[in-house]
């Protein structure tokens, strides 16, 4: 229940919860904090070694990370983005949440007013990759202007940048996904090419052509199994993006399809495959 600090002090961030970006992201905040917490209730021990990882500090339960934190970054798989926002609603959260999962304007908005009541909400977007070995990904933010101040100042200086897009939020959420309907589902398409030449055994060929232009996803066939790893992640975003073009009138057909293609790799969350285990797990109904 606890409130944001005075501006002249450093708040205490807490992550929901810390996956590879949300720990990754949670460390550079806490540069600008005095602690970073994350609820280690439930969670499994592969979360718990990334915590410790980033240097994290842990609590034993949701109702302490959010008593002791200032502001709450929410970082997690689309579908439990609700679930999540209506648990710290029943904490009577009276801080800062930024609302920083890859889930459409409309449901942005529906947390928003959810924990209105009691907290202040930020919409974030991030858009590149966790900001680990040099990457330096951009946090966007949307909302009122004094608490999209404290989330910005909690990057000042870190490898997470931050770009500001005014007071309404859903608009970062929109960027993330128009972002999203091009980058991931491109990777889709790649998978399917790469797949359908190793049908008829002339991929080599195909990635040779696809070398001769250097602004081609299909020169870089040795994402798919990246891709693969993290279909149980991006399959649900696609879905988001489409409920976001259906509502904008926009036809979602496609990206309906590219979540499609992607839940046949559900099986294969983070793991490590060759690209040769990627293309014939999608080759599986």
């Amino acid at each position: 229940m606890r409130g944001t600090n005075p501006v002249d002090q450093q708040p205490t961030v807490g992550i929901l919860h810390p996956g590879s970006m949300g720990a990754a992201v949670a460390a550079c905040a806490a540069t600008n904090a005095t602690t970073a917490l994350w609820c280690e209730a439930g969670r499994s021990p592969a979360t718990l070694a990334r915590a410790e990882r980033f240097a994290l500090t842990g609590v034993a339960t949701l109702t302490e990370l959010l008593d002791r934190s200032d502001i709450v970054i929410s970082l997690c798989p689309p579908a439990a983005a609700e679930d999540l926002a209506d648990e710290v609603a029943a904490h009577h959260f009276t801080g800062v949440y930024v609302e920083a999962n890859a889930i459409n304007p409309e449901r942005t908005v529906r947390i928003a007013k959810l924990l209105g009541a009691t907290a202040t909400v930020v919409d974030g977007g991030v858009i590149g990759s966790p900001p680990v070995g040099g990457k330096s990904p951009t946090l966007f933010l949307s909302g009122p202007v004094a608490a999209v101040t404290q989330v910005e100042a909690l990057f000042a200086g870190t490898d997470v940048q931050t770009g500001i897009l005014g007071t309404e939020v859903g608009k970062a959420s929109a960027l993330k996904l128009s972002y999203a309907s091009f980058q991931k589902t491109s990777r889709v398409l790649v998978a399917l090419s790469v797949g359908l030449a190793h049908a008829h055994g002339v991929d080599q060929e195909l990635l040779q052509v696809a070398a001769r232009r250097s602004d081609s996803y299909l020169a870089e066939p040795e994402y798919i199994a990246k891709t693969a790893a993290r279909a149980w992640r991006w399959g649900p975003e696609m879905e988001e993006v489409a409920d976001t073009l259906a509502a904008a009138g926009l036809p979602p057909e496609m990206l309906r399809a590219a979540a499609s293609t992607l839940a046949r790799w559900n099986d294969a969350k983070d793991a490590e495959l060759t690209l040769t285990d990627a293309l014939d797990r999608l080759a599986q109904p």
